[in-house]
């Protein structure tokens, strides 16, 4: 199973980014999908996390300018980020509670990290 994470990059104070995560190989089911972020010095945080129901929830950081959504045929998460600022800077990491088997219970997975720099 792999986590691929893509979209960050440099981007002006008041602009916009997505990410996107897919998650792939030997997969039976995907249940939460989520995103995270670490700044330098700071502990890694969560921003965003979708279930398959669709259900969110944000950090207050980010409400009202960050919306996740998923695409659970391609079992890919996304987060569109507008109005970003300085204090978003930081690496995102993408997570996902999934099964390979019929089962199991769900294991969290991560992806590699994408840097998202806004600069000022």
């Amino acid at each position: 199973v792999q986590l691929q994470a893509s979209g960050g990059g440099v981007v002006q104070t008041g602009g916009s980014l997505r990410l996107s995560c897919e998650a792939s190989g030997s997969i039976y089911a995907v249940y939460a999908m989520g995103w995270y972020r670490q700044a330098p010095g700071n502990q890694r945080e969560m921003v965003a996390r979708i279930r398959a129901d669709q259900n969110k929830i944000y950090a207050d950081s980010v409400k009202g300018r960050f919306t996740i959504s998923r695409d659970n045929a391609k079992n890919t998460a996304y987060l569109q980020m507008n109005s970003l600022k300085p204090e978003d800077t930081a690496v995102y990491y993408c997570s996902a509670d999934l099964t390979m088997h019929r089962g199991l219970v769900p294991e969290e997975y991560w992806g590699q990290g994408t840097l998202v720099t806004v600069s000022s």
